[in-house]
């Protein structure tokens, strides 16, 4: 879920729990928790790290921004502790914009704390002030993230002003946008990691290959339980 906001509420976007459901999976929301992670881990069978804010720059060595937005460390801290937790556990997990950036860095990557002064704007990974945009992806064709989708080229949702920038030798990148912004990572020798930096959920209900994104990784959960 997003970090406690001003109204001290945890909250996710519905879309999120649709695509689940919609995939035959039953959606658990996860707030922020001091419960440790091993703990979380026994009631579920996969974990997806959702969208929503920045990350702390001190994560990744980065340096105050002044278009940085939702900081939170202790979802940070959480985020992680979970990540690395069903890591060793060998849980199927689904990065999704943050969520991608998160699999990075706690993997020892780093990010680019605010893309358009490094790519520019011929593409546009999201509107102003902070609103999606869509632009077109590309995967490599003998990636597994292209065997699950069933396609190598598309347009998806954009919603971010942050990307990777070093990636860790454990992961392959597989995605690329046109302005060679990295979209997608995957991990070969693990059973099921995935990373995309687009936001699949927010056209599955109308695209099948996004939903298949989310059908794929409910397969892998039931696998492994």
């Amino acid at each position: 879920m997003y970090g406690k906001d001003e109204e001290d509420c945890f909250r996710i976007p519905r879309l999120y729990n649709i695509c689940v459901e919609h995939a035959g999976g039953i959606p658990f929301a996860i707030p922020s928790t001091s419960v440790p992670a091993q703990e979380i881990l026994e009631v579920i069978d996969g974990i997806i790290l959702i969208g929503g804010g920045d990350i702390c720059p001190t994560h990744y060595g980065g340096k105050e921004h002044q278009t940085l937005y939702m900081l939170d460390s202790q979802r940070d801290t959480f985020e992680f502790d979970l990540f690395h937790a069903a890591m060793e556990g060998q849980f199927p997990i689904l990065g999704i914009c943050r969520g991608i950036q998160i699999i990075n860095l706690a993997l020892g990557g780093t990010l680019y704390t605010h893309l358009p002064e490094v790519v520019g704007e011929t593409v546009l990974h999201r509107l102003p002030p902070r609103e999606p945009v869509e632009h077109a992806i590309d995967i490599c064709a003998d990636s597994r993230l292209a065997q699950l989708l069933g396609a190598t080229h598309f347009q998806a949702a954009s919603w971010h002003h942050q990307a990777l920038c070093h990636v860790p030798d454990k992961l392959k990148v597989v995605g690329h946008a046109p302005d060679n912004t990295i979209e997608a990572i995957e991990m070969t020798d693990y059973p099921w990691m995935i990373g995309v930096q687009w936001h699949p959920e927010l056209s599955a209900m109308q695209d099948p290959v996004q939903q298949r994104l989310f059908d794929q990784f409910v397969e892998a959960c039931r696998s492994h339980r």
